[in-house]
């Protein structure tokens, strides 16, 4: 299997990871395409998989007791997804990932990944890195949660995801926001 250049592009912006490298992580990845609606790691599940993002689009959710769904993230190409903090513990998943449209990705072992990490330098430094990216996201996410209100949260969003509306239906973006659609459609009528 090839690997693209603008991917191998996309690994280097994190930590140079040699190209001989890139046959050793080509062993333990497979490129996938993912209908829309499919569920790449279901709650409750124990997961072995973290996912790189090739094309479409991906959710992260969670679903309360009474069914109802609040949406963690959002991901986009390219871009690396999976329940890392239950990988890392071993544990069932606390959230679900799923296309929100038809998307490929790289499906990645992550136990044999950390195998690897512990051979070769180069690619534990480039998963240091994914992490430290990851926190950050999570840490800027949060920030934006606690001091910004819905309005200021929607557009942050579409600053962050360019053409959000057009590819992400209304009711998961109010849920990403922890707001109502009826919310999200008097911000969007104000903002006119």
């Amino acid at each position: 299997m090839d690997y693209n250049e603008s991917h191998y592009d996309f690994l280097n912006t994190f930590s140079e990871v040699p190209e001989e490298l890139i046959e050793d992580l080509l062993k333990i990845t497979e490129l996938k395409t993912i209908k829309e609606g499919k569920q790449l790691v279901k709650l409750g599940e124990i997961p072995s998989k973290v996912f790189m993002l090739v094309s479409g689009v991906l959710r992260c959710f969670l679903i309360t007791e009474s069914g109802k769904e609040f949406n963690k993230g959002f991901y986009l190409p390219i871009s690396f997804a999976g329940p890392v903090a239950d990988l890392i513990q071993k544990k069932s998943s606390s959230f679900t990932f799923e296309a929100l449209n038809d998307s490929e990705v790289y499906e990645i072992d992550f136990y044999k990944l950390m195998e690897l990490c512990k051979k070769h330098e180069s690619l534990n430094m480039f998963y240091s890195k994914v992490l430290e990216s990851v926190y950050m996201s999570y840490e800027k996410r949060l920030v934006e949660l606690i001091s910004l209100n819905a309005t200021d949260r929607y557009l942050e969003l579409r600053k962050q995801l360019p053409g959000v509306d057009e590819i992400i239906p209304q009711y998961h973006i109010a849920s990403y926001l922890g707001i109502t659609a009826v919310q999200l459609s008097r911000i969007r009528k104000k903002l006119e």
